[in-house]
């Protein structure tokens, strides 16, 4: 079993998917901050984890 999983969220600001690496042995709630890979804003993300795998992805503006 992988302890990281592969999954995408669109930017909150210019629109564009971003690819996200979330590590599933760190919780099932899991919240960072990362920049996004074509405007570099940084972007809030909330990652969802159910039996090791993601289950959602919630993706918005820093400040919202």
């Amino acid at each position: 079993m992988s302890l990281e999983e592969d999954s995408s969220f669109d930017c909150p600001y210019c629109g564009s998917v971003n690819a996200l690496s979330v590590d599933v042995s760190a919780g099932s709630k899991q919240k960072f901050v990362v920049d996004c890979e074509t405007c570099c804003a940084p972007i809030v993300v909330r990652v969802y984890l159910s039996g090791g795998e993601v289950n959602s992805v919630d993706a918005r503006r820093e400040n919202e």
